[in-house]
């Protein structure tokens, strides 16, 4: 799993203002996840917040920049940034997630876990490009994410934890047989 670089409180005011309202509300994780999603798109910022030497990346993995972490630790902010070829292993959260995609084209893997717990069955793709804002909550939210372009991607993330504090937002990373969805 990718490291997480130290805490700078950098957000744009006008994205923090707008994510503390939506999770002031104090709805369920999913109704969360969209409230804060419709913020995002209104308040999504320009791939050039990050300085142009965050905006490289890094050869070994994707890279993380945490913005803004709430004081009471109810949601952090953070900027991947993710050079052609890399890829996150297929997990799931410990909270609700919400993203916008800066610069690039994302592609993500939606997955379910078999009832009986021995294998993942592909349940979608997403080609996420500028712009577009998506947001998830579990239980339902495994997915990989890669970076299948030729440049580098930048997307911000909003998770409703402070991740600082818990290291990552990713609660399992699953190793299981992935069953092809079947094509009629």
């Amino acid at each position: 799993m990718t490291a997480i670089s130290p805490v700078r409180t950098r957000c744009p005011a006008d994205l923090v203002t707008a994510i503390q309202a939506a999770t002031s509300r104090h709805a369920d994780w999913q109704q969360t996840a969209e409230l804060v999603a419709a913020e995002l798109s209104r308040h999504l910022p320009a791939p050039d917040m990050l300085t142009a030497a965050e905006r490289e990346g890094i050869p070994d993995d994707y890279q993380c920049h945490v913005l803004h972490v709430e004081p009471d630790g109810s949601f952090s902010v953070t900027a991947m940034v993710w050079r052609p070829g890399q890829v996150t292993p297929i997990h799931d959260h410990v909270t609700w997630c919400v993203f916008g995609v800066l610069q690039g084209v994302e592609y993500e893997e939606l997955f379910a876990l078999a009832t009986d717990g021995t294998h993942l069955a592909e349940v979608g793709r997403n080609e996420n490009r500028p712009g577009e804002v998506s947001g998830f909550a579990p239980p339902g939210d495994i997915h990989r994410v890669r970076n299948v372009g030729d440049d580098v991607a930048i997307s911000l993330h909003v998770y409703g934890a402070d991740i600082t504090r818990l290291g990552s937002s990713v609660r399992r990373c699953y190793e299981l047989p992935v069953l092809a969805p079947m094509v009629s």
